[in-house]
């Protein structure tokens, strides 16, 4: 089945709909979301994404990140991508947008205006192995700082959202 991503302008108005490989080909503006989910300490849930990724496999990232469906709201599209990466529900809430533009050495290019959702989670999570590869809760502080001495191991996007945004995730 073709997946689709939401072409957007940069107020975030939808322009079309295009496959998702062709818009990252392409570097096209799309809609997509990042997901944050703390718990009661504090702590941040990571998650490593699995070896089979088209792009940045292995690397460590937020809690779950996707595209919006076509008529999917944010919040209904965090959740829905929540339960199937990491396995379970729990309430989000949207703190910010941003629109970033990262190239990959594969080819392809992440340009997307990327909604920012933060909530909270105290369990054990039931991963999808197709979809991440391992998860492990960390301080915010010390994402922070194992981003600026190991940014290899990180995707862009994650990377660019502690870089311009930290100050807003650890006031969330």
């Amino acid at each position: 089945m073709k997946e689709y991503v939401i072409l957007v302008d940069k107020n975030d108005q939808q322009i079309g709909l295009m496959e998702k490989i062709e818009a990252h080909e392409k570097a096209a503006l799309h809609r997509a979301f990042s997901v944050f989910i703390f718990n009661k300490k504090g702590e941040l849930m990571l998650q490593q994404r699995a070896a089979s990724k088209y792009h940045s496999p292995l690397l460590w990232t937020n809690t779950c990140c996707s595209h919006q469906r076509n008529g999917e709201s944010n919040l209904e599209a965090g959740k829905r991508r929540l339960q199937e990466e990491m396995g379970f529900v729990t309430e989000i809430s949207e703190v910010f947008s941003f629109i970033y533009n990262a190239p990959f050495d594969n080819g392809l290019t992440e340009h997307e205006l990327d909604h920012v959702m933060i909530g909270k989670y105290d369990d054990v999570p039931n991963i999808n192995k197709e979809e991440v590869e391992a998860y492990k809760w960390m301080q915010i502080a010390d994402v922070k700082k194992d981003i600026d001495e190991n940014p290899s191991i990180y995707t862009a996007w994650f990377k660019i959202i502690f870089e311009k945004s930290y100050k807003k995730l650890t006031n969330a």
